[in-house]
């Protein structure tokens, strides 16, 4: 396993690469945050195979869990460095299979905006390898069409 450099919540906005979308939600914001910490949380993500936590609950800061995307190529082994339970939980990413990224995290904010809805911002950081900088932007392309794609289809339609 390839070890990352730890990140900090200030990545999520000083990143070289950051993806940020925010997404409507009509349903209430305990619903979604209680969809992001299932057992097997993001399996409406096409590219995401399993997600598996590797802490015991309760979760918070320092809980640990390992990603599997591209169809498993691709093996992500995460920490979580903010949990505000019910409202924002970010991860860095320790350890990878693959020498793609020298830093990585993703955040999650829920915000009620009613009763019955929230918002979801969901931000993706990242710090590629230097020989991965040519193809930047497609990789972010196909990383907003497909992954958030998918989000805004499973949480804007439910």
């Amino acid at each position: 396993m390839a070890k990352l450099q730890p990140i900090g919540p200030t990545f999520f906005v000083n990143a070289p690469i950051l993806m940020t979308e925010t997404f409507e939600v009509p349903r209430p914001a305990d619903d979604v945050w209680a969809e992001l910490v299932v057992e097997h949380p993001m399996e409406f993500l096409g590219i995401i195979k399993r997600i598996d936590w590797t802490s015991p609950r309760p979760f918070g800061v320092g809980t640990t869990r390992t990603a599997h995307a591209y169809l498993g190529a691709l093996v992500l082994n995460e920490r979580f460095i903010v949990w505000d339970e019910g409202r924002r939980m970010a991860f860095g990413v320790e350890s990878s299979n693959l020498p793609v990224f020298r830093r990585f995290g993703e955040d999650y904010r829920i915000e009620p905006t009613s009763p019955e809805s929230c918002t979801l911002t969901w931000t993706i950081a990242s710090d590629p390898q230097p020989y991965l900088k040519p193809f930047k932007r497609p990789v972010i392309r196909v990383s907003e069409w497909s992954m958030f794609g998918d989000a805004r289809i499973h949480f804007e339609s439910t």
